[in-house]
């Protein structure tokens, strides 16, 4: 459907133009393809919808378990919370820990997995290993009690919590965000299919006024034909001077696009040669700077062979002063084994008294005197390791486990400052 190139009257008839068509027609289209693109959107939102329900339920798994350990973190420590007076204290905790899984709501009716491992004070003796049998004195008299609650109160706990996926407690959290999945996509798909049919009623009703505006239209253009059927012969007289004027033009265009070819080629010619002379110029700029640099790694080379000189003298004067230490060490305290790594950490000590207060820790070792108010377990370390340090000079620390052929085994001499690097190396360190 051809519509003529102007609007307003035509230039020698005086005929009105023909009115232009509503937009009632482009807009229906809009709003059945917005019909369109809101059911891609809604699939889209289905599946965004399961991905984050399935996503939700996972985290709200981790989030029972770090809430169930807390709970059962704060029950254990309140049974551990025994008294010597009542009798032995092994039967004391099992009896406790076995009431409180019994009786654990969590346990029986939501299928939480829940495993408890008693210790001893000194992090080593087990009591409680997951509801098996730990053997314990029988008929011990109130002085034995008193002794055995000494050497292993206060008690420490590792509990381990977890919700397996086919639980009863994890069937219920996934049955209930399935539920509130199914609701929200039924009323969020009520609400799609409601707007779609006033949608569509809207492009029906749109489609009904564009058929009546066409048939309008068509009669507006018959009598638009045989108005210009009557203004044809001058129209072809235009027509010609206006043919004319084209070859004319076409020809201009022809030889203004020779002329920019040109201009082209002579701008290239000159860019390239302004383009080497700043090549050149930056080349000049390289050299020199290659030139400075040069100089400069010459400088740090022969700095670094001095340094390297110097670290080779100390690093001699050292290793001589070990094997002196070591034999000294471990011919004074034969009941303490000392690894060479810790013989070397002691005579890094820059200062001496630091490494008198040291040696004395060793030496409180080897005498095997009352650690207990001294000494504390290191942690951050894998399960499988059990060190302990002690702490001299203020700042100093000294790392010891049971050692296997005498009592106490020293592994490590640090300070503070090298806390990070010592804990790394006893995390490498094999399970005495």
């Amino acid at each position: 459907m051809l519509w003529p190139p102007a609007f307003g009257r035509y230039p020698r008839t005086g005929m009105e133009e023909p009115t232009r068509p509503s937009s009632t027609l482009p807009r229906s289209i809009a709003e059945v393809g917005a019909i369109t693109l809101d059911r891609l959107s809604s699939f889209r939102v289905v599946y965004i919808s399961i991905f984050l329900s399935a996503a939700v339920y996972v985290i709200s798994l981790d989030v029972a378990e770090i809430l169930l350990q807390r709970h059962f973190e704060a029950k254990v420590e309140r049974a551990l919370a025994i008294s010597p007076a009542d009798g032995p204290i092994i039967p004391q905790i099992r009896r406790r820990i076995r009431s409180l899984v019994q009786s654990s709501a969590w346990i029986r009716l939501g299928e939480v997995r829940v495993r408890i491992h008693i210790y001893g004070a000194d992090g080593v003796t087990p009591l409680y290993l997951e509801g098996r049998a730990i053997p314990s004195p029988l008929n011990q008299d109130p002085i034995a009690s008193m002794k055995e609650a000494v050497q292993l109160l206060p008690a420490s706990s590792s509990i381990d919590v977890s919700v397996p996926p086919t639980g009863v407690l994890a069937m219920v959290i996934l049955v209930g965000y399935g539920a509130v999945l199914i609701t929200s996509l039924f009323f969020y798909n009520r609400a799609v299919a409601a707007r779609g049919n006033r949608l569509l009623e809207t492009a029906i009703d749109a489609r009904d006024g564009a058929a009546e505006r066409a048939s309008t239209i068509e009669a507006e253009l018959e009598v638009v034909r045989g108005r210009l059927r009557l203004v044809e012969p001058n129209e072809q007289l235009q027509e010609k001077e206006i043919a004319g004027l084209q070859r004319e033009r076409r020809a201009l265009q022809t030889k203004l696009v020779d002329l920019e070819d040109r201009e082209a080629e002579l701008r290239r010619s000159a860019a390239r040669s302004i383009e080497l002379e700043q090549e050149r110029q930056a080349l000049e700029e390289l050299l020199d700077e290659a030139s400075d640099d040069l100089g400069n790694k010459e400088e740090e080379i022969r700095g670094l062979q001095d340094r390297l000189k110097n670290a080779s003298k100390n690093s001699g004067t050292r290793a001589r002063g070990v094997e002196p230490l070591a034999r000294r060490l471990r011919t004074l305290y034969k009941t303490v084994e000392i690894d060479d790594r810790a013989i070397q950490d002691i005579v890094r000590l820059r200062e001496e008294s630091m490494k008198l207060k040291a040696e004395e820790c060793i030496k409180r070792l080897a005498d095997d005197s009352d650690l207990t108010s001294t000494r504390r377990k290191v942690g951050g370390l894998p399960p499988q390791l059990t060190i302990f340090e002690l702490g001299f000079a203020g700042k100093g620390r000294l790392y010891y486990t049971r050692g296997k052929n005498q009592r106490y085994r020293v592994v490590l001499v640090g300070a503070k400052n090298s806390q990070k690097t010592d804990l790394e190396h006893l995390s490498r360190l094999p399970a005495s």
